[in-house]
């Protein structure tokens, strides 16, 4: 199976969700989603204050591409700020996080397989 087909629509008509880890502070809008390998089109919102450490350290098994929309956010094991206007290309298993924001974070992600 695969990611779904959609023409255009609007994005807004996707509710934002509670990414898996609970913290109601990291939600998601879920753009489009291949239910079999889980890989997922979608828009990551951190709220002012949100922190992933509880996760920690994030590695896929999956290609991950991530566009800042607006606000910023800091990977606190490298200890760099990313801004809006960055990109990021993750090939599978590239650790990356835990993350915290001050001011907030939109990104638009990309997640697929090879």
């Amino acid at each position: 199976m695969s990611k779904p087909e959609y023409e255009f629509f609007p994005v807004g008509d996707v509710d934002f969700t509670v990414c898996p880890g609970d913290n109601p502070k990291i939600t998601e809008r879920i753009l489009a989603k291949d239910p079999e390998t889980g890989v997922a089109t979608r828009i990551l919102r951190y709220e002012p204050g949100a922190d992933s450490t509880p996760m920690g350290v994030q590695r896929h098994d999956f290609w991950e591409e991530v566009y800042i929309i607006e606000g910023s956010f800091t990977d606190l094991t490298l200890g760099e700020t990313f801004t809006a206007g960055m990109y990021a290309c993750r090939p599978p298993g590239m650790p990356h996080g835990p993350w915290r924001t001050d001011e907030g974070v939109l990104t638009f992600e990309v997640r697929y397989r090879a």
